[in-house]
């Protein structure tokens, strides 16, 4: 990610949608206030401080941050007020014992200019990539992706969304998450960010659940890369089968069967 440029403007940080947000957990006491996030992005070089304010009414210490040529406000900083947390959600690369709500959130989220629109897949990018450079942050404990009530460990945050930025696929387990359905089909939860659509994978018989879940996890990335689907398609499995993609436009969910319709 480069050119970054330095802007100057009257602003105040974005309120809200909060599936637009990323919080940030650190140790109590431990959130960083403006000078430490200026100290990263100094040595980081990867997105630059532009803009900062402090309204004691509101006891809200915020950040813009601009990075590819995108804003982002980063709040809930020392020495204000912490934000609000989720009270459950999906836990990847963290102990069994974590508990979020041990834990003192800050929040970064898109500019209003980004959100005003409607989000795109390339703004959710930098948001992630954002976030993953703040994982450097000193006493982080945990990111979470609130449109997915997802919680990573920083470091495991931090490689899925490099790989994806790289290249690599698309971080099914971190900017989403796999909800595994009574009926044995898999359910995703927080697609519909990127495409306004969540997967539905139905169960196929014999299969165990974790070919399951790696055939849905291929399925996210060529959904997130292909965008929404409007009519039925139909797609080569992994092992030779056909992957019927249906939509249920009403309900925003793309319904996918195997085998034969």
């Amino acid at each position: 990610m480069r050119g970054l440029e330095t802007i100057a403007l009257e602003h105040r940080p974005a309120e809200g949608r909060t599936d637009h947000a990323v919080l940030l957990l650190f140790a109590p006491g431990h959130r960083p206030d403006v000078k430490a996030v200026r100290r990263l992005s100094r040595a980081d070089g990867q997105f630059a401080v532009t803009l900062d304010g402090n309204y004691e009414e509101e006891a809200q210490v915020w950040l813009e941050l601009l990075a590819n040529g995108l804003a982002f406000d980063m709040s809930g900083l020392a020495p204000g007020k912490p934000h609000g947390q989720l009270s459950d959600g999906h836990f990847f690369g963290l102990g069994q014992d974590f508990d979020p709500a041990t834990c003192e959130a800050a929040v970064l989220r898109p500019g209003p200019h980004l959100t005003s629109g409607g989000m795109m897949v390339p703004v959710l990018r930098c948001l992630a990539w954002v976030a993953a450079q703040l994982s450097a942050l000193p006493h982080l404990r945990a990111i979470c992706w609130q449109a997915a009530r997802t919680v990573c460990a920083p470091g495991y945050f931090h490689d899925a969304v490099s790989n994806w930025i790289e290249g690599g696929a698309f971080p099914g387990l971190g900017l989403t998450a796999l909800v595994p359905q009574p009926d044995g089909s898999i359910v995703s939860e927080g697609l519909a960010l990127f495409t306004g659509q969540e997967l539905r994978l139905d169960r196929a018989d014999g299969d165990e659940p974790s070919e399951g879940a790696k055939l849905a996890l291929r399925l996210l990335h060529w959904l997130v890369e292909n965008g929404r689907i409007e009519t039925v398609q139909s797609l080569a499995g992994p092992s030779g089968e056909t992957l019927f993609l249906e939509p249920d436009l009403p309900r925003g969910i793309v319904h996918v069967r195997r085998g034969f319709r």
